[in-house]
């Protein structure tokens, strides 16, 4: 079995060292919460998720936004998105995710958040 051991400082404390499942939320967490084209020299990476955040939840939109959410996680080659609802807040917009990870058929519930008050997108 392949272990993705990578390094974060977000909400840790001394133990630095994310592995697997936790290394793989984490990086799609930053590119969720990350505005695309802000990042220099990286254009494509990140999301423009945060333009449909206060639009109204038709069909249309609902797709574009597990387009653009499938866009995200295909930059990731450990990410696989089954399935994504959407769910409208009052300070943002809720999104339920099914992910899977490659080469294993374990398949997870995502809930990831996007404030617009702090502008940024956490799990639930």
């Amino acid at each position: 079995m392949v272990t993705f051991i990578g390094f974060s400082t977000i909400d840790q404390y001394k133990k630095f060292t994310l592995v697997d499942y936790d290394l793989i939320k984490r990086d799609f967490l930053n590119a969720l919460s990350i505005q695309q084209g802000s990042m220099p020299g990286r254009p494509d990476y990140g999301t423009t998720l945060w333009s449909y955040v206060f639009e109204p939840q038709m069909p249309g939109t609902q797709q574009a936004i597990l387009t653009e959410l499938q866009r995200v996680a295909g930059g990731d080659p450990r990410l696989y998105i089954l399935d994504a609802v959407t769910y409208p807040q009052e300070n943002g917009m809720l999104i339920e995710l099914s992910v899977q990870v490659v080469n294993s058929s374990t398949v997870e519930l995502l809930s990831v958040m996007f404030d617009e008050e702090t502008r940024r997108a956490s799990y639930i």
